[in-house]
């Protein structure tokens, strides 16, 4: 049985409430988006971004690429300082004479990633916190979780499907993103990238379409 509407307004008008007041209240800092393959030359292209909460301290964070041929550690990043306030952070590739070409970047740091079969891991100490995998490794060296991510083409990214979400198995979390977005949580990977806030929010409102529509007796 519904709700009567009044009631259903106010549930869903202090869901909203705490939808938006805590809209960076995520649980864990996760890899959200990584592009390995950047079209043309790598040289400064190439990022993985960080989705956390706000104010959450990065230290003794460590960034790493893992090579499939062998688990050799390729790049390796150490972080410092705080999430952003907008939850997103984004460590890009330097490019040749300094800077990078990585719209949004937060660090630039020596990140130019293998293509596949490799992984990309964030751990703390010892502690593996997330772990990315991509490509076919079969008789290779996995440092992903769960079962790995396709190995993308030229110029695309993977990206996180829900940023809110880890279900520790890469080939459920990630999916092809056609033109990367550094900086920006994609809600869905074939829609429009909205930040989290904004996410929650619109999510709120359509909840609260919803159920109105239902206590009217509504479609």
């Amino acid at each position: 049985m519904y709700h009567s509407r009044p009631h259903a307004s106010a549930g869903l008008f202090l869901f909203l409430l705490l939808a938006t007041s805590s809209a960076y209240a995520w649980a864990a800092t996760v890899i959200s988006e990584v592009l390995y393959d950047p079209a043309g030359s790598d040289n400064g292209k190439g990022f993985v971004e960080l989705f956390g909460t706000p104010g959450d301290s990065l230290d003794g964070l460590i960034l790493e690429g893992i090579n499939g041929s062998g688990g050799t550690v390729t790049h390796s990043v150490v972080l410092s300082g705080p999430i952003p306030a907008n939850g997103v952070l984004v460590i890009a590739d330097d490019a040749t004479g300094g800077g990078t070409l990585v719209a949004e970047a937060d660090v630039i740091a020596n990140l130019n990633l293998q293509n596949g079969p490799d992984s990309v891991v964030l751990r703390m100490g010892d502690t593996i916190l997330d772990a990315l995998g991509y490509g076919d490794f079969a008789g290779l060296v996995f440092a992903g979780e769960g079962s790995p991510a396709p190995d993308v083409s030229n110029g695309t990214s993977l990206a996180r499907i829900d940023p809110t979400t880890d279900t520790n198995n890469n080939l459920l979390d990630f999916e092809l993103l056609a033109t990367p977005t550094p900086g920006f949580v994609p809600t869905q990977v074939s829609t429009v990238p909205l930040p989290g806030a904004a996410y929650l929010l619109l999510t709120g409102l359509g909840l609260l379409a919803v159920r109105a529509r239902r206590s009217t007796g509504g479609g």
